[in-house]
């Protein structure tokens, strides 16, 4: 997620009531978790296993709860609570608005889209050209879609990310900062939900075609002309190359890659990542071939008893 504007490390000490170790001349240009991470974003880390990653990551600034030695060219922001502080800036700067009106004033909207009755267009979307937001979907904040899409009925694009931190207290919501963004001539079948990102976006790719009751989890990244039928759910943060197809009630766990021209049959379940260019079946799932033989040697075995 991009700040509205750089922010001095000075400023977000001064703010936070942070310490700073290393360089006190940076600017932040953004936030992200540490899986999202570019040059110039602060990022946060509370767990000591995690220190080097985090502080060797593309990250500039990190927030962190212990003093630690700096390399040069970044800073730390030491404090009690990393994640707090983490999650107050990303409110400042995409704090919750909530609706007031079915199309919010900050939407921008193409004269040639078309919006039906009941469908409620939140703060700062862009809708481009000729697309078709049907009666009673939802559009989530800061939600993109480009020309030619068509979403139906009582879909919901941009809702947020099912992303939780474990404290003491319970569990507490992140605050989803980033965006949801569908590409030129997608379509997102009746009751599909597509979660927007923690820091970074969602992403379906030009072409794609979405069935109804198909889950995307925050941060997924669908490719080029893919095809997600029914029931379809896929998890956080996985990424989905071109000319995909799934079929009904694939399951498709999170971080994982998907290559091109995958094919997985119904009713699977993807536990790990998948080489393209095959077709896969089961639970878990694996190459057809070597599936259907597996079961056939199952069959063979039952008969002999």
């Amino acid at each position: 997620m991009k700040l509205k504007k750089p922010t001095t490390i000075a400023s977000l000490a001064d703010k936070y009531n942070l310490k700073i170790i290393g360089d006190h001349s940076l600017f932040a240009y953004g936030i992200n978790e540490i899986h999202k991470v570019e040059e110039g974003d602060i990022t946060f880390v509370d767990a000591e296993k995690y220190y080097d990653k985090s502080i060797q990551s593309a990250a500039n600034i990190i927030l962190i709860n212990k003093e630690t030695e700096c390399p040069p060219g970044k800073a730390l922001l030491v404090c009690d609570n990393p994640f707090q502080v983490y999650n107050s800036i990303v409110l400042e700067h995409r704090p919750v608005l909530h609706n007031s009106k079915t199309i919010s004033e900050t939407a921008v909207i193409h004269p040639s889209a078309i919006i039906e009755p009941g469908a409620l267009i939140s703060h700062h979307v862009l809708i481009g050209e000729n697309s078709i937001i049907h009666s009673n979907a939802y559009i989530g904040e800061h939600s993109v879609i480009g020309k030619n899409v068509i979403i139906e009925s009582n879909a919901i694009i941009g809702s947020d990310a099912f992303y939780y931190k474990k404290t003491d207290e319970g569990f507490i919501q992140w605050r989803s900062g980033g965006r949801t963004i569908l590409h030129d001539n997608v379509r997102v079948g009746a009751g599909s939900t597509l979660n927007k990102g923690v820091s970074g976006d969602t992403i379906v790719h030009e072409g794609t075609k979405i069935d109804c009751q198909v889950h995307l989890g925050h941060g997924v990244v669908i490719g080029k002309n893919c095809l997600l039928a029914a029931q379809v759910g896929i998890g956080g943060k996985t990424i989905v190359g071109d000319q995909c197809v799934f079929y009904g009630q694939v399951g498709i766990a999170q971080n994982l890659t998907i290559g091109d021209n995958v094919i997985i049959l119904a009713k699977s379940g993807v536990s790990k990542s998948l080489a393209g260019g095959k077709t896969y079946f089961g639970i878990p799932a694996e190459e057809v071939s070597k599936k259907y033989r597996e079961m056939a040697a199952v069959r063979l075995l039952n008969s002999r008893k």
